[in-house]
């Protein structure tokens, strides 16, 4: 059959994030996706022609369900197998075969293990994030109508109390003004207009190392690791610089004691991420942003409630910045994941590119 021919007819398959591979009955590879190619290491036209089985640590799995599929004893098949790339470890991955419309022609579809459990770990974030979004509306305007009214109480209360009671009413203002600034930062996202533009991320990542220096002038290293042949994209700056700021800034409570010490180290890094999937959608680029310190690491107790509103891993915090910076990253249609351990704890945040 004509190569171009199969290329144009299977096309659609380069869209998925999914390893897709097209195969006769004996397993010579008809066509293979970009997901396939980027997975294994090999340009699409080594993968082509070749044996599928080859790309297996186990071939005869894949040689019994061919089988199988070919005498039509299975509509669809599924099992488990590790897939082998080029110069790299092998990775385990479901295997999905299904028979095509045509004759002696099959689809293979791997998912890999870990990837799924990614997948899965980011539409719990999306969901999580969406839900914290609505929470923290409904529970701010339910907490500010009567936080104005126990103020104002209490202004004319102390208008007719002795002036030794008055310390008592002095109080319920005080915690009522408190109260009232945790409520404007939890709406400030959603009040704010979202102000597009061309952003520059150095430009952001050198404003917030430039505020963190400023309030940590001694012990702290900032480490700028760039790729400068990242585009400009459109974003709200301020937006951007006030998640990287948030996240930097619990990074450097983090990190009191060594700064203390004399090596603190937080590291800006920039990457192109080249067919990136992320909140089940795949990206041909995307914004690579991570932001590294080697404090002592997300303390187990918090660790998939970091994003969580009002969670802090420190005394006296309060557990808003990190909510409010995957807020604004999602405003991007970006996410912020976390990989930490004791050391070295990475904030990665991924944006769509243009």
């Amino acid at each position: 059959m004509n190569k171009s021919f199969l290329t144009q007819r299977f096309a659609s398959f380069d869209l998925l994030a999914t390893l897709v591979a097209v195969v006769r009955g004996d397993g010579t590879v008809l066509f293979a996706n970009a997901a396939l190619e980027d997975a294994v290491g090999s340009s699409r036209r080594m993968i082509e022609g070749a044996s599928f089985l080859n790309y297996f640590t186990e071939p005869h799995l894949l040689r019994t369900a061919l089988d199988g599929a070919r005498v039509n004893e299975y509509a669809a098949l599924r099992y488990d197998a590790r897939l082998v790339r080029h110069a790299a470890d092998a990775i385990p991955v479901h295997v999905v075969l299904a028979q095509t419309e045509a004759p002696d022609e099959f689809v293979v579809e791997l998912l890999p293990l870990e990837a799924q459990a990614r997948q899965d770990r980011e539409e719990r974030l999306i969901d999580q994030a969406q839900a914290n979004k609505e929470l923290i509306r409904n529970l701010a305007h339910e907490i500010k109508n009567p936080l104005g009214g126990i103020r104002g109480a209490a202004q004319l209360l102390e208008m007719d109390i002795d002036a030794q009671l008055k310390e008592y009413t002095r109080v319920i203002i005080h915690e009522a003004d408190r109260l009232q600034t945790l409520v404007d930062r939890l709406l400030a996202p959603h009040r704010r207009p979202h102000v597009v533009g061309d952003v520059n991320i150095h430009e952001v990542c050198e404003r917030v190392r430039s505020l963190i220096l400023a309030e940590f002038p001694r012990g702290l290293r900032v480490v700028r690791d760039y790729d400068t042949s990242i585009p400009e994209f459109r974003g709200d700056r301020e937006q951007l610089i006030q998640a990287v700021l948030n996240i930097a800034h619990n990074a450097c409570q983090a990190l009191t004691d060594r700064i203390a010490a004399g090596d603190a180290q937080l590291t800006f890094k920039t990457r192109i991420g080249r067919q990136v999937t992320f909140g089940k959608q795949r990206y041909r680029l995307a914004l690579d942003l991570h932001v590294i310190d080697n404090g002592p690491g997300v303390p187990d107790a918090i660790k998939d409630r970091i994003f969580f509103p009002l969670v802090s891993g420190r005394e006296g915090g309060s557990g808003l910045g990190l909510t409010l910076a995957q807020t604004f990253v999602q405003q991007h249609h970006g996410l912020i994941e976390c990989d930490s351990v004791p050391g070295r704890t990475d904030f990665k945040i991924l944006i769509p590119l243009p």
